[in-house]
């Protein structure tokens, strides 16, 4: 297993797109690996609303006549990749101030707060348009410029 994680990263730091990935602060050889081989490249996806809807992140309402019902993820997409944004997700709360403040703010804004978990689902989807971004844009991540992102947000709402 060793042998064939080591191949497989060798084989991930020849793609265009490992560079700007390994970028992230937070994300290792093994997450990136992981996430290449279940969407390949970033660059072949127009725009980054395709991925969330690879990962399954879309929100769907469950409702029938004249009943409204909650919107919830609809799960219709790679189960191992929406495991695998969740689980990166996770550590990038705790220790990327980027994602730190993000997640504070969606769970403690005063229009709409979202749950702990409803704010990890929307970091998801997040973090992937941040990769997409970075991939096509041939940027590294700038936990600045982020937080630049950020502030703006705050000010716009």
């Amino acid at each position: 297993l060793d042998e064939l994680t080591v191949q497989l990263t060798e084989l991930a730091k020849q793609m265009t797109d490992y560079d700007y990935l390994a970028s992230v602060p937070g994300i290792g050889d093994i997450t990136i690996v992981d996430l290449l081989s279940e969407v390949g490249s970033l660059t072949q996806y127009e725009h980054p609303r395709q991925l969330i809807k690879l990962a399954g992140l879309t929100l769907r309402e469950n409702s029938s006549g004249q009943q409204k019902g909650q919107k919830r993820i609809s799960k219709r997409g790679r189960r191992k990749l929406r495991a695998l944004l969740f689980r990166v997700i996770m550590p990038l709360i705790r220790h990327n101030q980027a994602f730190k403040h993000y997640h504070e703010y969606y769970t403690t804004r005063t229009v709409n707060p979202l749950r702990k978990k409803q704010s990890i689902v929307v970091l998801c989807g997040k973090l992937l348009k941040i990769l997409h971004a970075l991939c096509n844009k041939k940027t590294m991540f700038n936990e600045q410029q982020t937080m630049n992102d950020f502030t703006q947000l705050q000010v716009a709402a």
